[in-house]
């Protein structure tokens, strides 16, 4: 296949020991799904993966689905060569005036020497190359520490040169570490746990409380677009979009107005376990960080906690708040997380609503508010939209 040539370099994978081909295979598999409609064919030699990509695709696009791959460090466009100190040459001389090398910038060489029978070692070749920089770029300067500019020659199975290498996401490949189940509001926070928790190898499906009237439907948009930011994070997710005004009203007009928030928490985790078991998730994931808000305290998260039976997940516990605002903007999810549509959790929240609340008395009062019934409804009538590797939204196909 002729086309663009891509180089991928992998990170964690290759500390995996006996394992390392089962994490390879899916992020081979990733890489493939997500480049599925550019028609590229992907190949592996040692610590290396190549995307061989259709002319016609757009490299913006590209770059898009290489960047929000997890379990890539780094990759660059690259161009093969023979393997002779001549014809490396003569491809360093073809590619580079179409490249970001200008007069008076700054530039290294470095040379990957894999096969030791090469004639020349990787200071020898270094230095043929930087003579052919020359030969094209006279006023430029060698920079080893500190340079604007690096060409990278790597001397495997076969030879390959590339300038302009980007950062990937690094982490594992997600569906490496088993699946969950998103906790996704419209806020600054749980769109970044969604993010983290795909970069430590998990698949996720999301799940939304909605409460219509109280919450616009500007507020479910809202959520919609954060779905579609993380999908390429997470290769694609299915946003659970679940019903819950007759819930809220419950809690507000049958329960303790201080614990409003709460018994809305534990309800959202009785909900969200019903629907991670019979989607194949194994664990909740939620965007709390430890005495945040009244709800995250460590009484709050543990009455809570005691809603489900599976493991609950909070990547970003020890986070501050900064912390995570320069992630969500990192991942492109700040600016639609302020926007000002309110989710369902802040407009029922209580004036003054329990930190510390004790979890046998907490666990009493939700039991008395009886919400199996409301809960199954609930979860019956949960609407499905589904997001692409790219973050497209398309038709669901069903479960």
């Amino acid at each position: 296949m002729h086309g663009k040539l891509y180089l991928i370099k992998e990170g964690e994978i290759s500390l995996k020991g006996g394992n390392r081909n089962l994490f390879e295979k899916q992020l081979r598999h990733n890489i493939k799904n997500k480049l599925r409609p550019f028609h590229s064919d992907i190949t592996k030699q040692k610590g290396r993966l190549y995307a061989n990509i259709a002319e016609e695709a757009d490299d913006a696009l590209i770059e898009k689905a290489l960047k929000t791959t997890p379990g890539i460090t780094g990759f660059a466009r690259a161009h093969r060569a023979e393997k002779s100190v001549e014809a490396i040459i003569s491809k360093a001389k073809e590619i580079l005036p179409s490249s970001s090398f200008r007069n008076g910038d700054s530039f290294r060489v470095t040379v990957k020497r894999e096969d030791k029978t090469f004639p020349l070692d990787s200071h020898e070749m270094s230095c043929e190359l930087a003579e052919a920089v020359f030969s094209l770029f006279p006023d430029m300067t060698v920079d080893l520490k500190h340079p604007q500019h690096t060409l990278t020659c790597e001397i495997r199975q076969d030879v390959y040169l590339y300038t302009g290498e980007e950062k990937g996401e690094g982490g594992l490949p997600y569906a490496t570490a088993g699946k969950g189940m998103l906790l996704l509001s419209g806020g600054i926070d749980s769109p970044v746990a969604g993010y983290m928790m795909a970069k430590r190898g998990m698949k996720l499906d999301a799940i939304y409380f909605h409460a219509y009237p109280y919450t616009s439907e500007l507020a479910l948009e809202k959520v919609r677009q954060l779905a579609s930011i993380i999908a390429p994070y997470l290769g694609g997710l299915r946003l659970f979009v679940v019903p819950f005004t007759e819930g809220q009203l419950h809690i507000r007009d049958k329960g303790y107005e201080e614990e409003a928030t709460l018994m809305f928490r534990a309800s959202m985790m009785q909900t969200a376990t019903r629907i991670a078991k019979e989607n194949g998730a194994a664990a909740i994931v939620t965007g709390e960080a430890l005495s945040q808000v009244a709800s995250q305290t460590l009484d709050a998260m543990s009455f809570t906690d005691s809603m489900t039976d599976l493991l609950v997940l909070r990547p970003l516990v020890g986070m501050d708040k900064e912390e995570i605002i320069e992630k969500a903007r990192t991942i492109g999810s700040y600016e639609t997380s302020i926007l000002p549509y309110e989710d369902c959790c802040v407009v029922f929240s209580p004036k003054h609503p329990v930190t510390r609340p004790v979890k046998e008395v907490s666990r009493r009062h939700f039991e008395e508010l009886e919400m199996d019934d409301i809960i199954s409804e609930a979860v019956k009538n949960a609407e499905v939209y589904s997001f692409d590797p790219m973050g497209r939204e398309i038709k669901d196909e069903g479960n």
